[in-house]
């Protein structure tokens, strides 16, 4: 068996001011011609309104935040990120109780506690 075929086995360190992670409150992904971005963003502070000067209409709300981490992969990664995370979303529905997926699907078509069957 050549070098080629053998497995391949990752042997992957976490630095120790890494394990904890770091908390987002959204991502945002963009692309170049060689790497895809993905940005974890913490909000900073409440959302704020903005207003016109001259009429003084909200005109828009202003949600400052902060890049928390910066990820650049290959775009042949993207495939593999895209199933990883498909693989890991399916195991924690099937974890997790149907409530706290859909708090509706616990209540039942007509609302809580009813069934179907009127």
């Amino acid at each position: 068996m050549s070098s080629d075929e053998l497995p391949q086995e990752f042997q992957i360190d976490v630095p120790d001011e890494m394990e904890t992670g770091v908390p987002a409150d959204f991502a945002s992904v963009w692309h170049t011609p060689t790497s895809f971005i993905l940005d974890f963003i913490a909000v900073k502070q409440p959302p704020s309104p903005v207003s016109d000067p001259e009429s003084g209409e909200v005109t828009s709300i202003t949600v400052p935040g902060r890049v928390v981490s910066r990820v650049r992969i290959p775009p042949q990664q993207v495939f593999e990120l895209a199933k990883a995370l498909t693989m890991q979303l399916d195991a924690w529905e099937k974890e997790s109780a149907p409530s706290v997926r859909n708090p509706r699907a616990a209540e039942g078509p007509d609302g809580p506690n009813r069934s179907s069957e009127n």
